[in-house]
């Protein structure tokens, strides 16, 4: 297991864990709420037989601890008929009363007004939470009477805090997440910025000696145009390149107009002579396509791309380069197609992860750094058009067309 996939299993569990506290904590206030539900219910049917006991009861001393047990149980409720008229209520709001008000009083303002349609409202309310007591109630109309309840504030607010606690969790490691998340990338990119303009700088001193020795080659045995210097003086060129990419890391480059098949051919045909004869290669396209490059950068792209290519051919095989553009004209892009192992579908956005590798020696940041330099550098995109194991891999990168 390579080190991105580690990190990867760990937050797997982490998340594991998340998912556990959180459903332990939801199982347990539904637990609470359940039980408290049971209670109000209690505490209503308790209320509803106060009532009854009250409007029938001839006992004067026993009628007291009647009336001081309805009112503790007291719970917002409200009773009504057989046909659903509301008789009376209780626990509601008091500044609207269900007492009919005779007209002559209603411009009193002191007098709280009837609503029929809050009553109306919290009706509906109570029939949806819960199922009414039946109960014959002297007085208030013939036949059943309806009591209907609601929860109580505090079991309502308790139905709620689970969520809102979870929402706030939620929220600040969110919060937490992304800013540690933000301060290890930012002083990842700090490391990697000062390795690589130290690695330029270190490559600079030898480069330059190489070059000189060279020209004291050519000096010597008279070998201004002998093949093998030319191919030397190539490599030393391509080194000198590669130190401009790596002091080039951590700044935004200058990108220029370039034909795009005119940069990617210039290096395929570099790099396929240092590459087996049992790999072909192809190169196709519009040389009219020009997108803003960098071409030490945009090299490196292609360089990552073809040596993955090359890896993924066991022994013979081929590599095609096909440069085009989309309907639209907008964008240009460039497919690099191999015929070897191919990538599973599941694994299409991890072998861009820094670290994913398949290679026993390999460090796995060859399309990671591919990915930064397209994407962060060049505003493109890139990402594995298709591929099928056994038969090759499909890259795909889309570029702005300039013109």
């Amino acid at each position: 297991m390579n080190t991105y996939q580690n990190k990867r299993f760990w937050k797997y569990i982490l998340l594991a864990f998340a998912v556990i506290i959180a459903s332990g904590s939801l199982f347990y206030t539904q637990y609470l709420v359940r039980n408290i539900a049971r209670a109000e219910r209690t505490r209503a049917q308790l209320w509803a037989l106060s009532i009854r006991q009250s409007l029938t009861s001839d006992d004067n001393d026993f009628l007291p601890y009647v009336l001081t047990v309805r009112d503790s149980l007291a719970v917002p409720a409200i009773v009504t008929d057989e046909k659903g008229d509301i008789k009376t209520v209780r626990g509601l709001d008091t500044t609207k009363t269900y007492i009919e008000i005779p007209p002559e009083m209603q411009s009193d303002a002191k007098m709280p007004k009837y609503d029929p349609q809050y009553f109306k409202g919290e009706l509906e309310v109570m029939k949806s939470q819960h199922e009414p007591i039946i109960i014959n109630l002297p007085g208030l109309g013939h036949g059943d009477n309806l009591v209907y309840y609601k929860d109580s504030a505090l079991l309502s607010q308790l139905k709620l805090f689970p969520y809102i606690q979870l929402s706030v969790i939620a929220v600040f490691l969110t919060l937490a997440y992304t800013t540690f998340n933000s301060s290890r990338k930012s002083e990842q990119n700090q490391v990697w910025v000062g390795l690589a303009k130290e690695t330029a700088h270190q490559l600079g001193t030898p480069i330059s000696s190489l070059m000189a020795w060279i020209e004291l080659l050519k000096d010597k045995f008279n070998a201004e145009d002998d093949p093998l210097m030319l191919e030397m003086e190539n490599d030393v060129k391509r080194l000198e390149i590669v130190a401009d990419r790596f002091s080039k890391i951590g700044s935004k480059p200058k990108l220029e107009d370039h034909s795009v098949f005119d940069v990617v051919e210039d290096f395929v045909n570099y790099f396929k002579i240092r590459t087996s004869n049992n790999i072909s290669f192809e190169i196709k396209g519009d040389p009219d396509l020009v997108a803003g490059l960098n071409i030490p950068l945009f090299d490196w792209v292609i360089e990552n791309l073809l040596k993955n290519a090359v890896n993924a051919i066991d022994s013979k095989g081929s590599i095609k380069v096909d440069i085009g553009t989309n309907k639209t004209k907008d964008l240009v892009h460039i497919d690099i197609t191999d015929t070897g192992k191919g990538i599973p579908r599941s694994k299409f956005a991890t072998v861009f992860q820094p670290g994913y590798t398949t290679r026993k020696r390999g460090w796995g940041l060859g399309l990671s750094l591919t990915k930064r330099i397209v994407e962060n550098y060049h505003d493109g995109h890139i990402f594995v058009r298709d591929s099928e194991l056994g038969k090759g891999t499909t890259f795909r990168i889309n570029l702005k067309n300039i013109r």
